[in-house]
């Protein structure tokens, strides 16, 4: 008896142990978000007026009326139109304005690093509330490091997924071409001129933090009147194989790929991602399309690079390119090819890349269809489709304010007045 006693009061004092714990956790914070509209980006409508209720770090409800319990804040922001904060999934964090082949030389890792801790928290007042960062340019896996002090809140920033370096062939896209070859100038990518050492550097840089991999596959370009032609780099087998390794460990390949055939060579391979894609086939465009695989158009680089031509980076650039481009971006919509929004921001300054959102209205995509490419498809393309891109029960709390209604004018993504995130207020004009 006496020993079955000793054995019951151990489980009785964990019991009440416990009990007692979570009696001392305190409550996540309730906080009530009301504003006169609320964005529903799949449906593609606003909800007059517009509420939202964040528990904690997630969204709890969300509608015209929510409920209000008791001791829960209330922000009332008015006149604007609640939405899920901004994504863009072609970012330069470790870039900014001037030329990119110099700032990569000049500049330490250090210094670099310390720069695109200031463009994340730029990108992230400016409502981008999570990015895709394609590439450090020479910095290896330095944001990694940018990443997760984000995570840990030790910098404020965006959610990223990140990819270090950029893979490069000998003599490719990004190895330092121009420069004289006695100085041994470092490539801004990492080299890989075969299927073996893509492997190789895919496992690298998987073992270094990368979320995913960025490989440079076609460049560079040249607009002859409406004929466009680019070399490609890696065939379709050794992007296969690329393809094959990063799907082993549960991640993705995506592409800097402007035309033909590079762009057939990486569709077929099945990457995630066709970004620039100023020229893409009629079986491309099919594939894309079957396979679900998301063109990133990036208009704002080249509308930057076209007005600022005088500190443009040449080996980025091309005569016309911004025209030819809005043509073909009418066929690809037409050809039913899936879009994802990225700005390929870094060359020019971080926290004006919602023009982005405008430039593919301006250049024929309704402002439905391209918050939904924005927000619906760059979550899954980020591999958060059940957790950010739209207000919903059990999502984060990313969460954002613009003046007037969206759909009506898509240049209010450029006046973010709040911004929110995992339920913690970042901004608030």
């Amino acid at each position: 008896m006496l020993n079955s006693i000793m054995r019951i009061l151990p489980l009785a004092s964990a019991a009440l142990l416990t009990a007692s714990l979570a009696a001392q956790q305190p409550s996540p914070q309730l906080t009530v978000l009301h504003a006169a509209r609320v964005l529903d980006v799949a449906a593609g409508k606003v909800l007059t007026p517009g509420e939202v209720l964040v528990e904690g770090a997630r969204i709890h409800e969300v509608g015209t009326h929510v409920a209000h319990p008791a001791g829960a804040r209330t922000i009332d922001l008015g006149d604007t139109t609640l939405m899920p904060g901004l994504i863009d999934v072609h970012t330069h964090l470790f870039l900014h304005p001037g030329n990119e082949g110099l700032q990569t030389v000049e500049e330490s890792v250090p210094q670099r690093t310390l720069m695109a801790a200031a463009a994340a928290k730029a990108d992230l007042l400016a409502g981008f509330t999570a990015e895709r960062d394609m590439g450090t340019e020479g910095a290896k896996c330095a944001d990694v490091a940018v990443r997760d002090a984000i995570n840990h809140g030790d910098l404020p920033g965006p959610r990223l997924r990140v990819s270090c370096n950029a893979v490069d062939l000998l003599g490719g896209h990004e190895d330092a071409i121009g420069f004289n070859p006695e100085q041994r100038v470092l490539s801004n990518a990492d080299i890989a001129n075969n299927a073996v050492e893509l492997v190789a550097v895919v496992r690298e840089q998987r073992k270094g933090g990368a979320d995913f991999i960025k490989i440079y596959e076609t460049g560079r370009d040249r607009l002859d009147g409406d004929v466009f032609t680019t070399p490609y780099q890696y065939t379709e087998a050794q992007l296969a194989a690329a393809v094959t390794e990063t799907r082993r460990t549960g991640s993705r390949v995506a592409v800097h790929a402007t035309g033909e055939p590079g762009t057939g060579y990486a569709v077929a391979a099945g990457v995630a991602s066709v970004d620039h894609g100023y020229n893409l086939s009629a079986e491309t465009m099919k594939l894309m399309r079957e396979k679900q695989i998301y063109a990133v158009p990036t208009f704002a680089i080249s509308e930057y690079f076209a007005q600022h031509a005088e500190s443009a980076d040449r080996t980025q650039t091309i005569n016309g390119e911004l025209a030819y481009h809005a043509t073909q971006f009418k066929k690809q919509m037409a050809a039913g090819v899936p879009f994802a929004v990225g700005s390929d921001v870094g060359p020019f300054p971080h926290g004006t890349q919602a023009r982005e959102y405008e430039l593919m209205v301006q250049y024929g995509m309704s402002p439905a269809d391209t918050l939904r490419a924005g927000l619906i498809n760059g979550a899954k393309l980020l591999d958060w489709a059940d957790s950010i891109g739209q207000l919903k029960a059990g999502f984060f709390a990313d969460v954002i304010a613009v003046p007037g209604n969206p759909l009506e004018d898509i240049k209010v993504l450029t006046k973010p007045s709040f911004v929110m995130k995992n339920g913690e207020v970042i901004r608030r004009d």
